[in-house]
């Protein structure tokens, strides 16, 4: 893939460790509190998100909603290889305790205050060399349907970070790991912090929807919109072979994107860093850095952005 690990962000939220959630819609629920202990933070409907989001002829071929799990990417990485998923499975986590980003850095929220879930697709025919988009096309999705459902202006960092601003500073609210499943499948986890409070962020640099002022933060409907857009994106890129130019990708992504018409630091693999600006993103998916010793694209590393677009 490029880039090279698509797992430049988190399938877990920006928050920190804490108990509880619920799953499948069931009564009961771990934690001290049980089911209700924050009304704040209802669980999900797992009945009407499948009524909603599966159906005949559609990517979604089923959604399940389990109460606390280490990955949602472990976990339907290992169905898969059981032969239990198929592609277009949804599986989502009130809470992980074990969410994963790039370089395997541990990513964890309080119960039921974001969105935490992996999709199983199986983009062939679409050339494996085009797989790399997959992240970055989940960013879009994920952008497009959170500003439609939540009315808040998002934004991409290279290559799936979603950013929000709050009190006018640029905050990190959700991220994305890709990762491979067998030979011919793709796991693609989301994290999103929706109600995550100011006291409970982890890091200045982190934010969530709520702290953003979302017109709603209720779950299901993020869930479904972001889903939905998913759906649409995925579709239209694979009818276009994984051309990211042809399906209007690319465009999209570079409109959307942060990063580009800014000075930043790429850290990269081996200890070494670049430093340039970010002028393109190119049909490989690969962030295009203008530097003093001329132009160098930049598959796989940190991006750090050193001053304001």
């Amino acid at each position: 893939m490029t880039p090279r690990d698509a797992a430049d962000a988190s399938e877990g939220n920006n928050g920190r460790e804490s108990g509880g959630g619920q799953g499948s819609g069931a009564d009961g629920g771990a934690g001290a509190g049980g089911r209700w202990s924050d009304l704040d933070r209802p669980p999900l409907n797992v009945t009407a998100l499948r009524r909603a989001l599966v159906r005949e002829g559609g990517l979604w071929s089923g959604l399940d909603v389990v109460a606390r799990t280490g990955s949602t990417n472990s976990d339907l990485v290992a169905r898969a290889a059981a032969g239990t998923a198929t592609e277009g499975a949804v599986l989502v986590a009130e809470e992980q305790s074990a969410g994963r980003g790039r370089l395997d850095r541990r990513w964890t929220a309080p119960a039921r205050s974001g969105l935490s879930f992996s999709v199983l697709l199986e983009p062939d025919p679409v050339p494996v060399a085009r797989w790399g988009w997959l992240p970055l096309l989940t960013g879009v999705a994920v952008a497009t349907g959170l500003s439609r459902a939540a009315g808040v202006d998002t934004a991409l960092k290279w290559p799936n970070d979603l950013l929000v601003t709050v009190d006018g500073e640029e905050r990190k609210a959700g991220g994305i790991l890709a990762e491979r499943s067998g030979a011919g499948g793709v796991v693609v986890g989301v994290g999103i912090n929706v109600t995550l409070r100011a006291d409970e962020l982890p890091v200045t640099q982190a934010g969530s929807l709520a702290l953003a002022g979302a017109a709603t933060t209720d779950r299901d409907t993020l869930l479904r919109a972001v889903l939905r857009s998913l759906e649409q994106w995925y579709g239209r890129w694979r009818e276009a072979g994984g051309d990211p130019a042809a399906s209007g990708l690319q465009e999209t992504y570079a409109a959307g994107c942060a990063t580009l018409g800014r000075t930043v630091r790429a850290e990269l693999p081996g200890d070494r860093s670049i430093t340039g600006e970010a002028v393109a993103v190119d049909g490989d998916g690969r962030l295009v850095l203008a530097t003093g010793e001329g132009v160098e694209a930049v598959g796989a590393g940190d991006i750090v952005h050193l001053r304001p677009a």
